[in-house]
């Protein structure tokens, strides 16, 4: 067997890439919905393909061998795990109950987007800036796998008042369209690890980092194609789920800045817990989602929405980081002298 360890690039469409496609996917399919309604029919009923197609390059990505390099600090593995599952949901309910429970819809699609830490391109963001990414590599299994085991929970837990979602049909649901895929993405993985020189692989890995955003955008133009007659007629409130991801984001920067500080954790630490803390995982949420809650374009455009806005903050979050690297390194320049 061929030994790779694969610790994924910055992402062919990084940051504010990633944003302009996905705001172009929301412009093209609105204007396709708009003009041509047979179209965007067409667009509605081939949707699950697309979302079958995303949901195995996101689980194709998860790399089970990186949990061994958890072992080797178990204690930040642990912070970072408490401060992602148990401490950001309870920011993430209370803003989405503050700003938004008189919307439902809106309100589950935001917190469903709030729960979930990601598991690709916080990556590319902690190696910008200068974070510990060997560590972060072993936290992309262990989020994965803990936000799809978590996610039936979540949707019982919080969003039960809102009669939004069908609770008989999650299990089903979660076998055949998760557990399913993620066996068989993890089996693929495994035979194509087995069979191909490891630049091979390498290349392989590159292609589907590459596709994964592609394939998001794919189906966010689906989702605004067949429903932007839906998403129009609520433009009104998208100007408060905006403000409440921005408060979202402040509470946690906040809290990776308390636990950094409590923790005496060291620098590269401290700037993976500040990314993780920060970035979610739209593209597998909103796959989740889409699935487990048919036809509630309104629900998917506030988890589309989250994503717009995180590219920018998570660039903004690597320049805090640098320069309060800087500062450091110019204060212990001066002790020391």
């Amino acid at each position: 067997m061929v030994s790779v360890t694969h610790t994924p690039k910055e992402n062919a469409a990084p940051g504010m890439g990633v944003t302009v496609l996905f705001l172009s996917a929301i412009v093209v399919g609105a204007l396709m919905g708009l003009s041509n309604s047979s179209l965007s029919q067409d667009l509605s009923q081939n949707i699950d393909a697309t979302l079958l197609l995303m949901i195995g390059l996101l689980f194709f990505e998860v790399r089970l061998r990186a949990l061994a390099v958890a072992f080797s600090n178990l204690r930040f593995i642990a912070l970072a795990w408490g401060a992602n599952f148990l401490v950001v949901p309870v920011i993430g309910y209370a803003i989405a109950s503050l700003f938004l429970s008189g919307q439902p819809l809106f309100y589950t699609g935001l917190l469903i987007y709030f729960l979930a830490p990601c598991t690709d391109w916080f990556l590319g963001f902690t190696r910008m800036a200068h974070g510990d990414t060997v560590l972060g590599t072993a936290l992309m299994p262990i989020n994965m796998l803990t936000q799809l085991l978590l996610f039936p929970a979540w949707l019982w837990l919080f969003t039960q008042h809102t009669s939004v979602v069908d609770f008989a049909t999650i299990p089903n649901t979660f076998l055949q369209w998760f557990l399913m895929p993620f066996v068989l993405a993890q089996v693929a993985r495994w035979v194509l690890v087995t069979a191909l020189p490891a630049s091979a692989f390498e290349r392989v890995c590159n292609v589907v980092a590459f596709l994964i955003p592609l394939a998001t955008a794919a189906v966010i133009l689906q989702i605004f194609a067949a429903n932007i007659s839906t998403i129009i007629g609520h433009l009104q409130v998208f100007g408060v789920v905006l403000v409440a991801i921005f408060v979202f984001f402040l509470l946690t920067y906040a809290l990776s800045e308390a636990l950094s500080k409590l923790f005496r954790l060291r620098y590269p630490e401290h700037a993976l817990l500040a990314m993780t803390t920060a970035a979610r995982n739209a593209p597998l949420m909103l796959a989740l989602t889409a699935i487990a809650i048919p036809d509630q374009p309104l629900v998917y455009a506030a988890l589309v929405i989250g994503t717009l806005v995180e590219f920018p903050h998570l660039t903004a979050l690597k320049q805090v980081l640098l320069n309060k690297q800087s500062k450091s390194k110019a204060s212990e320049a001066i002790g020391s002298g």
